[in-house]
């Protein structure tokens, strides 16, 4: 069974990107109701992966990833995902000893900029860098299935 234990954040400021590498484009979308999981499809540089995940609020939560040929995924965002697609651009980068990925969002989620780090634990310590802002782990309009029914543009 895999095991998602995922914390988010937003950002004071731009200082992490002295440290990122130079980012890959994302576009994902979602297939219909996020009930009990929500169930996507991503096109990661020239990778596609299919991903299920649990519906739970909070930073645990049940988590499978399985590749899928590249064509098939675009074929699944053009022709089967809810709309609109999300778009983004992750930065990766190693802070004290953790990797963080900053997503920066594109299209209806334009301005909207988050910094994610998995951890072992829900109680591992980790060091958090100076950029680092206001914790929104817990609130779901953060969360990418959100994004597609409650874009940024709109709050």
């Amino acid at each position: 069974m895999g095991i998602e234990i995922e914390r988010k954040f937003l950002l004071r400021n731009d200082d992490w990107r002295a440290a990122a590498d130079a980012g890959t484009r994302m576009r994902q979308g979602y297939f219909a109701g996020p009930q009990r999981a929500s169930i996507r499809v991503r096109i990661e540089g020239e990778s596609a992966n299919l991903n299920i995940k649990s519906a739970e609020l909070g930073i645990r939560r049940l988590e499978f990833e399985y590749p899928v040929p590249l064509v098939e995924a675009e074929q699944m965002l053009d022709g089967l995902c809810e709309g609109p697609l999300v778009e983004k651009t992750r930065y990766r980068l190693v802070y004290a000893g953790f990797t963080w990925e900053v997503d920066v969002f594109a299209g209806d989620n334009a301005g909207l900029v988050v910094a994610e780090i998995e951890l072992p634990t829900e109680d591992s310590a980790f060091e958090k860098p100076d950029w680092l802002g206001e914790e929104v782990s817990a609130d779901p309009r953060y969360y990418n299935v959100s994004l597609v029914t409650h874009p940024y543009c709109d709050w």
